[in-house]
Formats: structure tokens, C-alpha cells, sequence
């Protein structure tokens, strides 16, 4: 029987890839075929691909096209939520995150935690019979103690060049966007402000308001910085912006003071075991300094319970909270007199949030989970019914003109051009992925037979020899 080839698209590389690797390499142990990669050269070469199972990482409307395109290809769609664990009210989240035109699509949902799978429910367009698996996420695995070891290296690395050093991570790609199409609003060909691509699915009120809030914490965040930079200069400020963020809006600072530093290389994990404290506000990284006992500070200037909370309530919940800089520098001050700490002892009604929403975080891997859901559904020994033979050259066909499109489209301005692909994904050589693969395999004692082979551009293959 031939199996199903597992698919696991990324796209932003220093969030996603050492995940989705180990997920990889667990599913090449069982016996999976695996092609992992860049999401939108594994999309242009689609229509060539074995059939198998595509892991999505979100059922957002823009997707709506491409899960139609698989389909016809004859793969099979299972999906989770990326941003779960920082989402707006269900309204917006509905609208914002999720589609009747993918859902409809995806044969099983995985989900982060038991508040995502209660929100998945409550969608009134989730067909009634679509499994949702309540398995944690690949990325909860990595904060796990099981995984310190892998992030060693990067940790001493980063202590060598920066410690000490306080940690501002940003995420305001909403109104400092990289390029302008993907922030909350663009200018439109006629020089209208017309809706972005992270506002597409929000109503006015709730993008317009959300635009306000991230401009007033984007000026706030600021002044932060230089303030923190005069006030501790004995120590180093490294500032690491969101994937999506245009970095120059913050190197202006490292120009101007000798202990700023702007460098968002490689993954969250390692800065967070080698920094000080965290500086955020409602970012994913506050829980997942928190999974990893580190001390984290939620900065909540011009407090909006709506957006601070309601929205972005998970992270900053997690985190000792902030309102001004004089309250901000006062917490300072004492985390470093402290000397070397990690973050106070949560308390019970922390503890429950966080157990709300993430899995997984002990026992079996969420990646092992995910893998047991495929096998017990029968991937293993088979691949997905192939389609009528019609249906699979229209799918070949619409792929091929799609990722045309797409490729003409990366050399134009907009959301999808080139420079904002490498950005995201810069070139991986397979020594690097191997690289990887063998620290995983020394870390977990495991993988010795698993190898990487280059399959196309930006894209490989995972297989056990």
C-alpha cells in the first residue's frame, strides 16, 4: 500500500520551521513520505506532488482558492490555528480567521487546546461532523523541558553576544507593516485607504479601532525604548520585531545608542531563555515565556480592556502587567537587582488559563498525537481517493496558471513580492535542515536513520533510510 505524503507547508521560518521539523521527522519514523518547505513554492509545484495530506496552518478565506486547487489534486486538508492562542472576540474571529469556503474543505481540525476546540464549535459554518482533535500544537512542544537542550547552542550564542539584556519583542505589523499592503489599511491604485490584508474579514469599527489602539502602542513602544536605553545603560536593549514589521521604524534607535540592538534572527525560544526579562504587549511570545518559566512584562499603556484583553488577553494575562514607564522602570529595576530570576510563581487562576488553552504540555508530544490521529484514520496504508481524471487535469491546470500568476505577481509591489517572501523564508541549504534534524535527533535520542533531501526550490523532502 503506498502512504499518504504529508505536506507541511511554512511560512514564516523563524516561527514555524524547527516544529514542523520535529512533526516531520516523527512522521518519517512512522513510515510518512514528508515534503516540508516554504508555503508558496510548495504551492507553485502543487500539481506534481504525490497525493497526501496538506497541513494548513489556518482557514482564513485567502486560502479559499488554494484548498479549492488541492482538492482537485486529490490531497486531503488538515488544519490548525496558527495565531489561536492570541484572537479577537469570536465575531471577529469568525470573519477574521475562518471561512465556510475552507472549513468545508478540511477533513480534520487540530487543535491547540480545549478553548480552541470550544471556539472551533461554536463556528456556525463547522460541519457538524468535522473531527476536531484536542492534540496542542508542534510549536507548544518545542517550549516543553524535553527540548532545552536543542536551543543550547543558540542560547549561549546570543548570551555571548548581547547579556546582559533586557528583550523587546513588537508586533505591530498592523501599522508598521513591511510592505504597506499587509498592514490594517493600504492606499488603494487611486490613493484611497482601502482595507489590508490583516483587516480583510474584520468589520470598520473593530479595524478601525484596533488601527488606533496598535498606532498609540507603536508611538508608545517608541519612547520606550530610548527611555529603557538611558535608564539602564549598564545593560543591552534588543529589540526583535514581529516577521512581518518593517524593521527600519526601530533601527533608527541602534544608530543612536550603542546598547540597542535590533535582531529578530532565528527562533523566540533561545532570546527568551537568554534574556533578562521580556518587554510585549499581547504577543504570543508572553506565553510562551511563560511556558518556559521566564520572566515576561506585559507594557499596557492606554489601557483598552476591549483590545488589551478581550483580544490580546492570553499573553498579557500570563505576564506581570505595566501601565506606565515609571511603573515599567520601577519592575525593572527589581527583576535585575534580583539578580539571575525567572518569573514569579503563577497563581492557580494563571495555571488554568494556560492549561485552558495549550495541550500537550506533558506526555506524549502534540506531534505524536497528530500522527496517531493519521494513523488511526488509515493514512498510514493508503493515499486519498484519486479524483475523477477531468477533475485532476483541471486541478493541474488551475495550479499551474495560479502559481504563473503568483510568480509575475512576487515581482510587483504588493503583499506577495519577492522581497517579502525571503524575509520571511530566507534560503535554506539542506546542510542547514540536516543540521537541524541531527540536534533534534542528539536531543531527543532519536532520528538516527531520518534524512533530508532537496526536492525543489525552497522546498525538501524528510525520509528514513
Amino acid at each position: 500500500m503506498t502512504p499518504s505524503t504529508l505536506i507541511i507547508p511554512i511560512e514564516n521560518q523563524v516561527r514555524e520551521l524547527d516544529a514542523k521539523l520535529m512533526l516531520a521527522c516523527m512522521a518519517a519514523e512512522r513510515g510518512f513520505p514528508v515534503i516540508i518547505g516554504s508555503r508558496a513554492y510548495i504551492h507553485y509545484i502543487a500539481g506534481s506532488l504525490p497525493r497526501g495530506i496538506y497541513l494548513a496552518k489556518s482557514m482564513r478565506g485567502l486560502s479559499a482558492t488554494m484548498f479549492r486547487l488541492l482538492r482537485l489534486l486529490g490531497h486531503d486538508i488538515a488544519a490548525w490555528e496558527e495565531e489561536a492562542l492570541v484572537h479577537p472576540p469570536a465575531e471577529t474571529y469568525f470573519t477574521l480567521r475562518l471561512s465556510p469556503k475552507t472549513v468545508d474543505k478540511v477533513s480534520h481540525v487540530f487543535a491547540w487546546g480545549n478553548e480552541n476546540c470550544a471556539l472551533m464549535k461554536q463556528y456556525p459554518h463547522t460541519p457538524p461532523r468535522l473531527p476536531i482533535h484536542v492534540t496542542g500544537n508542534p510549536r507548544g512542544d518545542m517550549l516543553r523541558p524535553e527540548l532545552r537542550a536543542y536551543f543550547a547552542s543558540a542560547v549561549a550564542e546570543i548570551g555571548h553576544r548581547y547579556a546582559p539584556f533586557l528583550l523587546i519583542n513588537t508586533n505591530y505589523s498592523d501599522v508598521n507593516p513591511f510592505i504597506p499592503d499587509i498592514g490594517l489599511f493600504a492606499k488603494g491604485s487611486d490613493g484611497t485607504v482601502v482595507r489590508g490584508q490583516a483587516g480583510l474579514g474584520m468589520s470598520e469599527a473593530f479595524a478601525v479601532g484596533l488601527r488606533e489602539h496598535k498606532q498609540m502602542l507603536f508611538a508608545r513602544f517608541q519612547q520606550m525604548i530610548p527611555h529603557l536605553a538611558r535608564r539602564f545603560p549598564h545593560m543591552n536593549v534588543v529589540v526583535r520585531p514581529h516577521p512581518s514589521e518593517k524593521f527600519s521604524s526601530y533601527e533608527r534607535f541602534a544608530e543612536e545608542f550603542p546598547n540597542v540592538h535590533v535582531d529578530a534572527g532565528g527562533n523566540i525560544i533561545p532570546w527568551l531563555l537568554a534574556a533578562r526579562v521580556m518587554i510585549h504587549n499581547g504577543c504570543t511570545t508572553g506565553v510562551e515565556a511563560y511556558a518556559l518559566g521566564r520572566q515576561s512584562i506585559a507594557y499596557l499603556p492606554g489601557l483598552n480592556p476591549y483590545y488589551d484583553f478581550d483580544f490580546q488577553g492570553l499573553p498579557n494575562r500570563l505576564s506581570d502587567q505595566c501601565h506606565d514607564l515609571d511603573e515599567l522602570e520601577s519592575t525593572l529595576s527589581c527583576v535585575l537587582e534580583a539578580g539571575e530570576v525567572v518569573r514569579r510563581a503563577p497563581d492557580q487562576e494563571q495555571e488554568k488559563l494556560f492549561s485552558h488553552f495549550i495541550a500537550a504540555q506533558s506526555g506524549s508530544f502534540a506531534c505524536e498525537r497528530i500522527l496517531n490521529v493519521l494513523v488511526a484514520e488509515g493514512y498510514l496504508n493508503k493515499q486519498p481517493p484519486a479524483p475523477m481524471l477531468l477533475r485532476r487535469l483541471s486541478g493541474r491546470g488551475l495550479t499551474a496558471f495560479r502559481a504563473r500568476q503568483k510568480q509575475v505577481k512576487h515581482q510587483r509591489d504588493g503583499a506577495n513580492r519577492q522581497n517579502y517572501h525571503d524575509h520571511r523564508f530566507p534560503t535554506l541549504a539542506v546542510s542547514d535542515i540536516a543540521a537541524r534534524v541531527a540536534r533534534l535527533g542528539e536531543t531527543l535520542g532519536r532520528f538516527q536513520r531520518i534524512a533530508v533531501e532537496p526536492y525543489s526550490k525552497h522546498v525538501f523532502s524528510v525520509v528514513s533510510r
